[in-house]
């Protein structure tokens, strides 16, 4: 894939969509990304976790939004035909509790010439076994000798940072057949209601993001990266140039932007005219003319 520029969305933080609704075609006149990924997908629907979903903390948030979604087919008849009006290349994110069920969901996918990526989001448990997918290298392993005969296109493996080592996972998604990784994702948290003393968000914890993952994200994306040779999509509080132009540093090829999209939808767009004067200085180059 050929992209415009490294900046991409985090999965499930931008919806399209609802953008589209809100602001109209200037959404697409000036989208925020350089390609786009989808919210993830199950095979049947979902209804999500129950209210409330999302805890503002310090530093981030702290979400347990539990992947509500039309299904695969609610999502093919409705939701891509928009999505594939985007200016950008389309990914599209999916999630199984089993290799049997993630193949079922590549397969519809790859029969679609608007996906051209296929985000694998492994930090489901497999049913079969009990172990969370995304954090064993062997499940790994097995889940991409599952599906990766079954398309061309890129397949993308979002590692999970709850792992003892994200970098051995790392490398037996790439041994199997990976195209790209990208990381990090939410680290398991919790709030408590002021008042009770209870849980705050209804499934009792969530996943936090945003600035306070920042230092880990960097962390594991530069042992990751040190660990393969196939591109790294780095994130985790990326919210400006600097952000970015760091993650790139530790070895990332693309920077994805998550929780700062909630602050201000045009954060890519923002987070990418930043880092492209960064990446000019560094080169010694020249910034663009001021207009007079």
């Amino acid at each position: 894939m050929s992209l415009a520029g490294p900046i991409l969305n985090g999965s499930g933080t931008f919806d399209a969509i609802a953008a589209r609704r809100a602001f109209g075609d200037a959404v697409l006149e000036r989208f925020p990304f350089h390609a786009y990924v989808s919210k993830t997908i199950t095979l049947a629907p979902r209804q999500g976790n129950p209210p409330p979903r999302l805890w503002e903390a310090p530093a981030g948030l702290i979400n347990s939004i539990g992947l509500p979604n039309r299904g695969l087919a609610g999502f093919l008849e409705h939701d891509l035909p928009r999505l594939a009006g985007l200016p950008v290349p389309l990914g599209v994110s999916v999630m199984g509790f089993s290799p049997d069920q993630v193949a079922e969901l590549t397969s519809a996918l790859d029969r679609r010439d608007e996906v051209k990526l296929i985000e694998l989001n492994v930090s489901c448990p497999n049913v079969e076994t009990g172990l969370i997918m995304g954090a064993d290298p062997a499940e790994v392993s097995r889940l991409l000798a599952r599906v990766r005969p079954l398309t061309c296109k890129p397949l993308v493996v979002k590692l999970t940072p709850n792992a003892t080592s994200p970098a051995a996972v790392g490398s037996a998604a790439e041994s199997a057949g990976a195209d790209a990784l990208s990381l990090v994702n939410t680290l398991k948290g919790m709030a408590l209601d002021p008042r009770s003393g209870r849980p705050w968000l209804g499934a009792g914890a969530g996943g936090v993001s945003g600035p306070a993952i920042r230092a880990l994200a960097l962390e594991q994306v530069h042992a990751v990266a040190a660990s393969v040779s196939c591109p790294v999509i780095g994130m985790g509080g990326v919210a400006s140039g600097r952000d970015a132009a760091d993650l790139l540093a530790a070895g990332a090829t693309c920077v994805a932007v998550g929780t700062e999209s909630f602050r201000d939808p045009a954060a890519g767009t923002r987070i990418a005219a930043e880092l492209a004067v960064i990446l000019r200085s560094e080169r010694g180059e020249p910034g663009p003319p001021h207009p007079n």
